[in-house]
């Protein structure tokens, strides 16, 4: 993540934001937050439950103001230029907001309507992301009839009638299976290779490393670290020598022996007996020379030997000290906002 240093921030920033903050009473959910989110990429934003994702999206969706600091997203203010902003913006939160009484079609030839198309383009307009999001098929059918998964991809195409230029994504595959996510997946890529610019919060980390170019971390109200997933892993350092035997019978002797040169430091050397390989950690270029010197001096055959950085669940976890967490709508008492999630 690029930090500019005027306010406006630069060319080919699609969303800027400096300075944000919000407060519930004793509760700050943004205590500061500076942003930038280059045009046609996805950003993602992670953070534990009460981190202040969601707040972050509601201001930047003009659903909620800001108590200090200013945030312009394609060019409008957030605070001054709502109106404007709504037209170019599209949001999909953690659950489907359709209106579940109403056809699939209808429901996209109305939000169509509602954003000024002509009746014509509205109904070219719904017949054509029925059939790009698979749902032409039940596009007569009541959105109550519709699986999970059939009405996330509702949900997404009615945020992408207006043709938005910048798309926030809030826990978009939240309770979805598996095969129903990849779906979601496939079709956020395929809006970012038509050039919109994507907001994604989540705390699948799978889904941060499929889909973000570039995170933020945020941790009670405040960025604590930004880049490209390979600058954070290498930030928090440490790699990992992974030795494959030929002969999985070679797992533990290896581990013992490298243990006993003492290679691997005050770390041990991980066996994976299920996978039939060795984790060994490695912090230096000279530590992984050792290691593969003694293996090849044992007369070990191996099948395969790679590096690996930290996962990003390790990464998040040394960054905020917490674990990644099954997403929750948690709200601060006495208020309908959500202060994070």
């Amino acid at each position: 993540m690029t930090r500019m240093d005027d306010e406006s921030g630069g060319a080919g920033s699609a969303v800027t934001v400096r300075g944000l903050a919000k407060h519930y009473g004793g509760t700050r959910a943004l205590d500061g937050v500076d942003l930038d989110v280059r045009e046609g990429t996805v950003m993602g934003v992670l953070g534990p439950n009460g981190a202040g994702k969601t707040t972050l999206v509601r201001i930047l969706s003009t659903l909620l103001a800001p108590d200090a600091g200013r945030a312009t997203v394609a060019g409008y203010d957030v605070v001054r230029q709502p109106r404007q902003l709504r037209r170019v913006i599209g949001l999909t939160g953690q659950y489907a907001s359709v209106d579940e009484k109403l056809p699939g079609w209808e429901n996209l030839y109305m939000i169509g309507r509602l954003l000024d198309l002509s009746r014509r383009d509205a109904r070219a307009r719904a017949d054509e992301l029925l059939e790009r999001f698979s749902l032409t098929e039940a596009a007569r059918r009541p959105a109550s009839t519709y699986s999970g998964g059939m009405r996330r991809r509702l949900d997404l195409a009615a945020s992408m009638i207006g043709r938005p230029a910048v798309l926030y994504l809030d826990e978009p595959t939240t309770g979805l299976d598996p095969r129903t996510r990849n779906e979601v997946w496939d079709e956020v890529k395929a809006m970012v290779g038509d050039g919109v610019t994507v907001l994604l919060t989540t705390q699948y980390m799978e889904e941060a490393e499929r889909l973000a170019s570039e995170l933020t971390v945020i941790d009670r109200g405040r960025v604590v670290a930004g880049g490209r997933i390979e600058e954070l892993k290498a930030r928090v350092g440490g790699r990992a020598l992974r030795v494959r035997p030929a002969d999985p019978a070679e797992l533990r002797p290896l581990a013992a022996m490298l243990d006993e040169l003492g290679i691997t430091g005050l770390a041990t050397a991980a066996v994976d007996p299920v996978d039939g390989s060795l984790a060994v950690p490695v912090l230096s270029d000279e530590q992984l020379t050792a290691v593969v010197g003694a293996v090849t001096a044992r007369g070990i055959t191996i099948a395969s030997i790679t590096t690996e950085l930290p996962s990003l669940d390790e990464v998040f976890l040394s960054l905020t000290g917490h674990r990644a967490s099954a997403p929750q709508d948690a709200r601060p008492a006495g208020t309908r906002e959500e202060v994070a999630v």
